[in-house]
């Protein structure tokens, strides 16, 4: 259900304010970089597991590798397979590419919308960015 202009105004007047009271987080909030890990990052994640497992194992059996009965190479080891698994569950943190052509003028973007109907959560998220860009 479509929101009624009354209300409309109200988000309208929240937006506004929110971004010139915080225009850092509002951009933060606008931007959407919230990604899902690829498949080659989760590869170079497990692989950096492999590594990091591999350097564990060795520090515990290679006593050369011992400072006093210290295991700094099953330390440095675990290190990098802890970096490993973070590497593969996150996304990446850049921005999210933006298509050129779409992001012209707000005008052919509207029209757009409205010839390509979708669904409301999707109308609602291009009408809340396009507010955010003008």
């Amino acid at each position: 259900m479509p929101l009624s202009d009354h209300e409309q105004r109200m988000l309208d007047q929240i937006e506004s304010a929110l971004y010139a009271e915080d225009p850092k987080f509002a951009s933060s909030v606008r931007g959407g970089n919230l990604r899902g890990p690829s498949a080659r990052r989760r590869l170079q994640g497990v692989a950096l597991f492999v590594v990091g497992l591999a350097m564990l194992v060795s520090g515990v059996a290679i006593k050369a590798t011992m400072i006093g009965s210290f295991p700094i190479l099953s330390v440095i080891g675990f290190i990098v397979m802890f970096g490993g698994v973070v590497f593969a569950i996150t996304g990446p943190r850049g921005p999210v590419p933006v298509d050129k052509a779409a992001s012209s003028s707000g005008a052919s973007r509207s029209k757009r919308n409205k010839n390509t109907g979708g669904s409301f959560t999707s109308r609602m998220e291009d009408r809340f960015r396009r507010r955010f860009d003008e």
